[in-house]
């Protein structure tokens, strides 16, 4: 039965690949990006914008559930890299299941993507990261009580984010810091006696996304590049409430360096 689960889902990731190949034209593309709370202005800088569509033009998408999730899809031309990004993402808070959380990677694969890049908005626990910082996903721990892989399919995530790729990154931008992402369930901001445990554990950036998205695309074969924006500072660490508008505000206002930085590193592929 897990088996089949499994099957259906690339099935179903297949169906929205050979949709979008239609929509787009495009016979194939080489690089995704799933654009995460308050990163969608950085896709004006990724390259040249050659179609766009709302996702629920594709089997298997649903329309989004959160603000500053645009819900669309690009297919963009970066000098001739082609790149399909995601204008927002589905979340397992929205409660549809892991497989609808990890069907834009699964499409991506069945599009021809070999790499991925998935961003995010997330609190940060470096008190030297202000709002707006940019950080690398080095590794991560998954605190949602879910995997996205069904039945008995063992997949190695020691490397799981790309050496090469962050070092890419490095080089286009040497003031890049790196850290551990921890994936909540959500949608609640995690307590600060959570975040106490974050710590603890070496986690310094938490959110609700990536992780699972990270488990599929490395079961795929994929090479994936994991970059958080630091939105705010983690619950507890200045005494300040948390809310989703801060979110948005921090992205938008950082929009022009992550989309600089991003498009960098695609054409640099």
């Amino acid at each position: 039965m897990r088996d089949e689960t499994t099957r259906a889902a690339n099935e179903s990731a297949q169906q929205a690949a050979a949709r979008l190949q239609t929509l787009t034209t495009v016979d194939r593309h080489d690089v995704a990006v799933i654009l995460g709370s308050g990163w969608v202005p950085a896709a004006e800088l990724l390259g040249e914008t050659t179609s766009e569509f709302p996702v629920t033009d594709l089997p298997g998408f649903a329309p989004p559930a959160v603000e500053g999730h645009a819900g669309r899809f690009r297919s963009i031309d970066a000098d001739g890299t082609r790149v399909l990004a995601f204008l927002g993402r589905t979340h397992l808070y929205e409660e549809r299941g892991v497989d609808a959380v990890t069907h834009a990677v699964r499409t991506a694969h069945f599009s021809g993507c070999h790499t991925v890049v998935l961003t995010n908005g997330c609190g940060g626990l470096d008190p030297a990261w202000s709002p707006g910082t940019p950080v690398l996903i080095r590794d991560h721990i998954n605190l949602t009580g879910a995997s996205p892989l069904h039945g008995a399919h063992f997949v190695d995530l020691t490397d799981l984010y790309s050496a090469r790729l962050r070092t890419m990154c490095r080089t286009i931008d040497p003031s890049l810091s790196e850290g551990v992402y921890c994936q909540f369930r959500g949608p609640m901001y995690e307590t600060p006696a959570e975040i106490g445990m974050v710590a603890a554990m070496g986690g310094t950036l938490v959110g609700m996304s990536t992780a699972l998205e990270a488990i599929v695309a490395r079961s795929l074969g994929m090479e994936i590049l994991g970059l958080s924006l630091v939105t705010n500072a983690a619950a507890g660490m200045t005494g300040e409430p948390l809310n989703h508008e801060e979110v948005l505000a921090a992205g938008q206002a950082a929009a022009t360096r992550m989309g600089d930085l991003l498009g960098k590193v695609i054409r640099a592929l």
